[in-house]
């Protein structure tokens, strides 16, 4: 099988240039003045294995508290704070942050779903996923005293709409 020749010029078949590297190799804050404001939103989900401790989350009798609660308000906080913990994020006037928390009884787990959106020039991928992130570590924090063998898994990206590259799924 012969290999198929692109007949774009050589400048677009050039490697992908990190955005957050200058050219002499150093982190840099992207500059995205120039860009236009458009609506942005971004969807990131977890799976957050509880074992042991998944029927004290779903009764809610844990000495600390409603997890569920504690998880989702602490997503949204996190998601709002994005730019100050990521160092090189744009501050970003969030619209909404949606937190939620999906209790799987048949694999004892817990699916956390964050889900931000802006009128911005850049992305809220990283809002969500900050904010997936901290809501699945405020669940592990609220059910440790349970069990410490709650894994956190596959933080990812799920979708994504708005700005130049358009919309984009996870297949």
């Amino acid at each position: 099988m012969s290999a198929r020749r692109s007949t774009r010029p050589a400048a677009r078949r050039a490697k992908p240039r990190l955005t957050h590297v200058d050219e002499r190799g150093r982190a840099r804050m992207v500059d995205v003045s120039a860009k236009h404001e458009t609506a942005r939103r971004a969807v990131a989900r977890c799976r957050v294995k509880l074992g042991e401790a998944f029927a004290a989350v779903r009764d809610a009798s844990l000495a600390k508290g409603d997890a569920v609660t504690v998880a989702r308000l602490a997503g949204i906080s996190a998601a709002k704070e994005t730019s100050r913990l990521i160092p090189l994020c744009h501050p970003l006037p969030l619209s909404h942050v949606d937190v939620s928390v999906a209790l799987v009884a048949r694999t004892k787990s817990a699916v956390i779903t964050c889900e931000a959106t802006t009128m911005a020039r850049t992305g809220v991928e990283m809002e969500a996923l900050t904010g997936c992130a901290v809501a699945a570590l405020a669940l592990y924090d609220m059910v440790k005293g349970v069990s410490k063998a709650v894994v956190i898994e596959e933080i990812a990206l799920i979708a994504k709409d708005g700005g130049k590259s358009g919309p984009w799924r996870r297949s």
